[in-house]
């Protein structure tokens, strides 16, 4: 079985910044692609950014310039540094996980950690 618990989360003004981290562990083989999505009330789950084990990033167009995603291989851990917030980044935000565990194919996702930015 595959944990992932996000942290980070909270409440800043517009133009702030916040930090999110999620760490993966258990019974994992590999970890291919670690990715932050984020749901925001009344909308439909949305790829934020991911980033594979290579290193090699993606960004969602409303985010880019603005987020950097990050990861630590060896702790099986991604962050999303988050600046320049705005009101539209509100949202809960969750990491999740592909790769492989030891009975196949491993997707796994957080339980989310809210993000909310004022005006």
């Amino acid at each position: 079985q595959v944990q992932v618990v996000e942290s980070g989360g909270g409440m800043v003004q517009a133009g702030g910044s916040l930090r999110l981290s999620c760490a993966a562990s258990g019974s994992i083989v590999s970890i291919y692609v670690m990715g932050w999505y984020r749901q925001a009330p009344g909308k439909q789950r949305e790829l934020v950014a991911t980033i594979t084990s290579g290193g090699s990033p993606n960004y969602a167009d409303s985010v880019k310039g603005r987020f950097t995603i990050s990861r630590d291989n060896a702790k099986n851990m991604v962050y999303l540094q988050m600046s320049s917030l705005k009101p539209e980044d509100t949202a809960v935000y969750y990491c999740n996980v592909r790769g492989s565990d030891y009975d196949g194919f491993l997707s796994s996702w957080g339980q989310g950690t809210q993000v909310t930015v004022s005006s």
